[in-house]
Parts: structure tokens; sequence; C-alpha cells
């Protein structure tokens, strides 16, 4: 008998992706809307909690209560149309579980699926007319299932599902507060099964919302209540991916380790055995680039702010993917992903001050102050530059996904009240460690790079150094964007986890593979080399967003557009920041490795 609070959410659809606040179309208001209190990730994922005019009672089942009657005008009437036929849903929540329809597959056997949220309705035509009609779903009936303590007696809410019918309400006489239903009466025990004489959606009509409770002992314990909405389709493709990504990862290594033992083993040693001078003219390779491999590259400083930035993208997917494996960031917390994100960035500016100051200090430079500032404001500030212009568009869009202007105001706090001043920290503390020193001694006039092939080409070999790293993550990306863009749970941390290692992996020896094959060929310019290499992964994850763009999503309005490719765009973005550091990082180790081992008179 205790009342049990249902609140609803934003409206939602895959085909424009901007979700509106429930109260934004004229369904039934409560006596008083009260908003939720939201965490900053909710506010950015545009949920708006409300509460509603829904009365449940515990274990108490209702029949055709009458929820309102209203009557459309021409305006609301066009409302509820664009809103139908833009397919969108209508979210709920009891005692933080998400309303969901149950779909049975047609054939036997198979589990069934659940959709999240009703849709507000469905448009169609009435036998032998041509005519396009929209029709609303006018009642609910509700099922809750529960998990019953038998010591005490007291329930568990486990479930949460809806079955919508569109239903033409019919009454006799005058409408007043207890006027009994025709076609829906517990009295008479007549309810709503089907759809069969449906509730259209015109000017001056009137919609009666109506909705049934019923409750339904569950099995399911309250721990376990999840699951049912994280039934992964199937985990065999996860396995598939990650032992394919494990192969490139076992062929990269054997190359590394061939080109660690063979080479660098017999021209060490043979190198270290020259006595006369006249032989040792003859240097193969990497080595008689020695004296111009620690030169600094041009542009060094803006190196030394991406890899300041990447160590600090790093160390936010590495924290917040170990929270995630150990289940702190489940979809019941929603919002927590995006939260926790968003905090460990700030905190973890603190890193990237002190790795890009380590870097400019190896590289002669002095003013460690700018390269602290450029360190904290470049990246955010373009990210933040192209969420400014999508969030406009949303707002021009009056959709709740929008974000309020305090919102963007704490952000902005955050960057430069908790951000800014860590970057500047990093900085000071690495500025003040001893430089990094060369392990060779660099020549005063630069020598020249001989031609080389066409498959040592810069862009080529860049080019080419991208495709393996994505190779190895793009099947769990295909999961990644399903849920982002097709509004549905993603939980497997655990493959992530996996298949992020293997990322690393990946991109340091591919880094490490082509860096060597171009010392070799007498080219020293690996600096940038080494960054791009594996950071140009970014650039095929973006051709992949949009591939999947043109054959998965049913996106039409140029607005939801537009906000896809920008997202995917901050998203390429952040990843080429995080790849190219890896693989500048390997190559930074290596180079170092190969060069002190030979003793240069």
């Amino acid at each position: 008998g205790d009342p049990l609070k249902v609140k609803v959410n934003k409206l939602t659809s895959i085909k424009t992706q901007l979700p509106y606040s429930y109260y934004s179309l004229p369904f039934c208001p409560p006596k008083k809307i009260v908003d939720s209190a939201e965490n900053l990730g909710e506010v950015l994922r545009g949920d708006r909690i409300e509460n509603s005019p829904y009365v449940f009672k515990m274990r108490e089942p209702q029949m055709c209560s009458v929820l309102c009657r209203i009557t459309l005008d021409a305006k609301a009437a066009k409302q509820f149309q664009e809103k139908i036929d833009d397919e969108y849903r209508v979210n709920m929540i009891l005692d933080n579980l998400p309303l969901v329809v149950p779909i049975r597959r047609l054939d036997q056997g198979s589990p069934t699926v659940y959709q999240l949220g009703y849709h507000v309705g469905l448009k169609g035509q009435y036998t032998g007319s041509k005519e396009e009609k929209f029709f609303i779903h006018n009642h609910l009936a509700f099922t809750v299932k529960y998990h019953r303590d038998p010591q005490t007696d007291s329930a568990r809410i486990v479930g949460f599902e809806v079955k919508p019918y569109s239903i033409k309400h019919e009454y006799e006489g005058k409408w007043s507060e207890n006027t009994r239903l025709t076609t829906c009466d517990p009295h008479t025990k007549h309810t709503v099964v089907n759809s069969n004489t449906p509730q259209e959606v015109e000017a001056n009509k009137e919609i009666i919302f109506t909705y049934d409770v019923e409750y339904q002992e569950s099995d399911v314990k309250w721990a376990s209540r999840w699951d049912a909405y994280l039934l992964m389709s199937d985990d065999q493709i996860h396995w598939f991916s990650i032992v394919n990504s494990l192969m490139i990862v076992l062929f990269l290594s054997g190359m590394v380790a061939m080109i660690m033992l063979r080479t660098l083993y017999r021209d060490i040693s043979k190198y270290n055995e020259l006595e006369t001078q006249e032989e040792a003219q003859e240097e193969t390779g990497w080595k008689l680039v020695h004296g111009d491999v620690f030169r600094p590259p041009s542009n060094s400083d803006l190196l030394c702010v991406y890899v300041g930035t990447g160590i600090q993208f790093l160390g936010m997917v590495l924290v917040t993917m170990i929270f995630a494996v150990f289940g702190f960031l489940s979809p019941s917390n929603r919002g927590g992903l995006m939260t926790a994100m968003l905090l460990l960035w700030v905190f973890m500016g603190i890193f990237a001050g002190y790795a890009s100051s380590r870097l400019y200090k190896m590289f002669k430079g002095t003013e460690w102050k700018k390269i602290s500032l450029k360190t904290a404001c470049l990246f955010p500030g373009i990210v933040f530059a192209i969420f400014f212009v999508l969030n406009a568009l949303i707002w021009g869009q009056k959709s709740s996904g929008a974000v309020p202007f305090g919102t963007m105001f704490a952000l902005v706090v955050m960057w430069f009240g908790i951000s800014v001043p860590l970057v500047f920290v990093g900085g000071y503390i690495g500025f003040k460690k001893p430089a990094i020193e060369d392990p060779v001694k660099t020549n005063k006039i630069p020598r020249q790079i001989p031609e080389q092939a066409w498959y040592m080409n810069p862009i080529f070999s860049i080019l080419i150094g991208g495709i393996l790293p994505f190779g190895a993550v793009f099947i769990e990306l295909f999961f990644i964007l399903t849920s982002i863009w097709l509004n549905q749970f993603y939980y497997i941390f655990g493959f992530l986890f996996l298949v992020f290692i293997i990322l690393l992996i990946t991109c340091a020896e591919i880094t490490i593979v082509l860096c060597y094959f171009q010392l070799c060929s007498e080219d020293y310019l690996w600096w940038w080399r080494s960054y791009l290499t594996s950071g140009s992964s970014a650039l095929y994850l973006f051709l992949y967003a949009t591939f999947y763009f043109f054959t998965k999503l049913e996106i039409t309005k140029l607005v939801s557009g537009m906000l896809y490719f920008g997202y995917m765009l901050i998203a390429s973005y952040a990843f080429f920041v995080l790849t190219g550091t890896i693989g500048f990082y390997a190559c930074f180790w290596f180079t170092r490795l190969i060069y002190s081992s030979v003793k240069i008179d």
C-alpha cells in the first residue's frame, strides 16, 4: 500500500538525436511540476527528470484509472504529430529503473527483447484509405514486478514494464470527475487489450489518458534486476574481436622482437669491435644518423603540448576504465560515467603539465609558463569551441539536450579554476627536475637526408601506421557507437578494458617498427612522425563513424547530422591525442635504448 513515485524523463528519438523534456508535449501535468536534482553527467546528456501525475500503490492493482482529459488545439495536435512522426519515445523511471516495452520475438525460445521507453504514438492508415493518420498511445498497461522477502512480507521492485495502446475512449452523458468510461470499465471487467479503435491526433479532438497497473511477483533478486536490461546480444563476437586483435598484437610483437634481437645484437656487437677508422666509415643505416637523431624537431613547443595532453587523456581513460571494471559506473548510476570522466580529466592536469615541461626542457626550452599555459588551453579550448557551436544548434531546436548556462559556467570554472592551476603545478615540478640527457651528442650541422623510396614517404607510412591500431578496436567501436546513438546501454567494460590494453600495445609496436625502418634509411626526423603514425588511426575512426552514419542511422534532419559529426569529430580528436602520445613515448624509449647501447667516440 505504500505510494510509488513514477518520474518522467526526457523524450528521445533515434531519428533526430534531440532530447526534449516530457512536459514540452501537452501530456497530463501533475499539480506542480518538480525537477529532480541531477548530477553533471545527467545534465550534459540532456536528462530532465520530473515528477508525474501517475499514482501507484504497492501491490494494489488498478484498472482504467483516468489520468486526465485534454482537448487538443491546433498547436498541440501539431506538436504531437511531429513527435510521433520522428518516432519519439517517452522515458519513465520507477525506483531508478527505466521503463521498458517487452518485445516478443516471433520465433519461440528466443529471449524477450526490451525497448527503452514507449513510442508517443504511431502512424497508420484506416483500411481502404490512403491518408496517413497519427494515433497516440493514450492507454498504458503498466506491469510492476517485485521480489518478495518471505520473512518480512515487504517487497522490492525489480521490473517496470509497459504495453502501450491507442484507444478512442467513450463515455455516456456529460464529462465529470467520476464519469465511467464505457470502453474501459473496472466494474464490468472491460479492459483494453488491443488498439482496434485507435485515438486519432487532430485539432479539437478530445483525448482521455488512462492507465492500468498490475503487480507480478518475480524470482529476480533486487541485486540482479538490471540483468534484463543488459542482455548482451552475444558475447561471442566480442571474444572474436579480441582474438582477432591479439593476432595483430602477436604478429607485431614478433616483428619488434626480431628487430631488437637481430639488428641490435648483431649491429652493436659488430660495431663495437671495429678498430680501424676506415671500417667505421661504413656504418650501417641507423648508426649513421646518431649525430642527428636527438636534434629537436621543428614546432617542438606544439609537440610538447600534444604529448602533455595525451598523458592527461591516457590517465583519465585508464582510471575511468578501472572504476568501470570494478562496477562503480554501472548504467543504474545515470550520468556517473560522464561526471567521473570530467572530474578525472580536470585532476589529471597535473600530469599533463609535468610531461610537457619535462620534454620542453629536454628541447632546451626556457619558458615553462608559456608551455604550461598552452597545454592547459589548446585541447580543451578547441573541444569547448566545437561543443559551444553544437550547443547553440541544440538550443535553437528548443531541445532539453542543450546545456544550460549555469552548467556551462560550472564547466568553465572547473577548467580555469582547477585544471589550469594543476597544469601549472605539474609544469613547475617538471621544469625543476634536471633535463633528460641524450645518449649521444648531436652534431652542429644537420646531415643531409638521402632520397627516400616511395614507401618511406612520410604521408604513406603515417597512413599505414594507423590501420593496425584501428583494426584492433573497430569491432568494439561498433558496440560503443550503437549504445550512444541507438539509445542502448553499454556496460561490458571488461571487454573494453582488454581492447584498450591491446590498443596501447598495438600503437606502441607499430610505431617502433616503422620508426626503425625510417632510421635505417637514414631519415632522422622521427619526433613528429612517431606521433602521427599511431595518431592517424583517428582518421580511420572518423571515416568509420561516417560509414556508420550512412549505413546504420536513420538521421534525416540537418541539425541532427551536424550534431553527430560534431561529436564524432571531438571523439576522433581525443583518440588522435591519445594514440599519438603512446606512439611517441614508445619511439622515444626505443631510440634512447638503441643509441645508448652503441659506443660512439
